[in-house]
């Protein structure tokens, strides 16, 4: 009867147990599993996504999208979240930053909390947690767009660095490659592949929570390729990836706490969560290229992003996973949860 229980457990948290496994393996194949890599994962994680993106499309009724698209509170709340409410921090611990810290890691942590959000992660999460889906597609390709225009000018303005210039088309263009054009398609083949997806819905609700693994792995073996736990003193790391914890754990508990406050729906306060709470290494670390140019400080900058981003993926899975348990529950038992 135990060891039913311990396996009946074990196929329960196997999301878990595969990102676990995952960090695992990134300790000892990072160059396995890093960017550019032997596996191209970077390239296999966009095709996954564009899968997963695809099988929304294919999910999504036309009138459930039309709504995720006009609600105007959901997507006001997430981009005050990732645009005012982060960027506040700066304005209210920066100085405190600058006194205890190496100044460029200081404004590393100020370029942490400006970027836009993810776009992949995001949705992903949402999906796993039973979230609004359209609505977190819109804010997190909302978000990408704006922060191309928003971070160059909240950096000019926190830090004073001019000459900032960035190709705003490549970056619709990216998104609509990555989201739009994959959804665009399920939506076109829904007529002809609603009922396939019916059938095989165990395998189909198992897609996202696979991608988010293979993120979670090319995520570990890229900070491990570029020295993030070797680079730098083991004060210096610690401190910055407690500090990334704090920040992460209040951004994403404030933000929760204010989408209830606000009486949003589940669904809606699933997507406020993890589109709100998230920030971009992918836009971030070519910005940052442009941004700061040659600056030879460049590692220390982008350190708290890198720190932030595995950390920001682990625990936003555990959460979409709460979600996705809760979901089961009833109103009042929800309220509890």
């Amino acid at each position: 009867m135990g060891m039913t229980s311990f396996s009946t457990k074990l196929k329960k948290e196997w999301f878990l147990l595969g990102m676990l496994l995952a960090i695992g393996l990134a300790t000892v194949s990072a160059e396995l599993g890093r960017s550019d890599g032997p596996l191209q994962l970077d390239t296999v994680c966009s095709f996954g996504v564009a899968v997963v993106f695809f099988l929304h499309g294919l999910g999504l009724s036309p009138s459930a999208l039309k709504s995720g698209l006009s609600n105007w509170r959901l997507h006001l709340y997430i981009q005050s979240a990732t645009f005012i409410a982060y960027p506040l921090l700066w304005l209210i611990f920066g100085d405190v930053l600058l006194r205890f810290m190496p100044a460029a890691l200081a404004f590393g942590f100020c370029y942490l909390l400006v970027l836009p959000s993810t776009i992949s992660s995001s949705v992903a999460m949402t999906s796993v947690g039973k979230g609004n889906v359209p609505g977190a597609i819109f804010n997190a390709s909302l978000s990408s767009i704006i922060g191309v225009f928003i971070t160059p000018f909240l950096v000019q303005l926190f830090m004073g660095l001019e000459g900032v210039e960035l190709n705003l088309l490549d970056s619709v263009l990216s998104i609509s490659k990555l989201l739009l054009l994959p959804m665009v398609v399920g939506q076109v083949l829904r007529p002809y592949l609603l009922a396939w997806v019916e059938r095989n819905k165990q395998v189909v609700n198992k897609v996202d929570k696979l991608v988010i693994i293979l993120i979670v792995y090319n995520a570990f073996c890229d900070s491990i390729i570029n020295g993030i736990w070797s680079r730098f003193s083991s004060s210096l790391l610690l401190s910055s990836l407690l500090l990334c914890l704090v920040v992460l754990f209040f951004m994403v508990h404030l933000i929760q706490w204010g989408a209830r406050k606000v009486s949003f729906s589940r669904p809606d306060e699933i997507a406020a969560v993890f589109c709100g709470s998230k920030k971009t290494l992918a836009a971030g670390v070519p910005m940052a290229k442009v941004i700061f140019a040659a600056d030879p400080a460049l590692g220390m900058i982008l350190l708290p992003i890198m720190l932030y981003h595995p950390i920001q993926i682990f625990y936003c899975a555990l959460l979409a996973n709460r979600y996705a348990a809760e979901a089961s529950f009833t109103p009042e038992q929800q309220r509890q949860a």
